[in-house]
């Protein structure tokens, strides 16, 4: 009798099979440095697991979950453009907004733009230098 073909997983799986094996070996390392004190069950339909940590007198849960922009230039490129789209409106109004003494809202907006650009920037120089750092451990490992 034929075997069936193995279905291969769904491509998110692998991706969550690894973001959960991170997330085990963070949890691990809490626990070796004493600083978990018991880690609440994970939920069952694949939500992060929680761990209780104390701060001081209080004590808080805490999710282990990977964050969704690392670096920031997406965001920060998204930020600049939505600016320079509400500058390029606001100055087809200029007249009115001008009238209405609101002028200062489309310098505003080419503020924002020229800030979030200069913050893109930055973020993308810093997203260099923190992925030199990942390569040069990856060399001497």
């Amino acid at each position: 009798m034929d075997q069936p073909a193995e279905v291969p997983p769904p491509a998110g799986a692998t991706r969550r099979e690894k973001a959960r094996e991170k997330m085990q070996d963070r949890v691990d390392q809490l626990r070796e440095g004493g600083e978990l004190l018991r880690p609440v069950t994970p939920h069952e339909f694949g939500q992060p697991d929680v761990t209780e940590r104390e701060f001081g007198n209080r004590t808080f849960l805490v999710a282990e979950v990977a964050p969704l922009d690392i670096d920031g230039v997406r965001t920060m490129a998204v930020g600049a453009l939505l600016w320079l789209i509400a500058f390029v409106v606001m100055l087809v109004f200029r007249d009115s907004l001008a009238d209405s003494g609101r002028d200062w809202w489309l310098w505003t907006a080419l503020t924002g733009a020229a800030l979030g650009l200069i913050g893109w920037v930055y973020c993308r120089r810093r997203r260099t230098y923190l992925r030199s750092l990942e390569h040069d451990r990856s060399e001497r490992s």
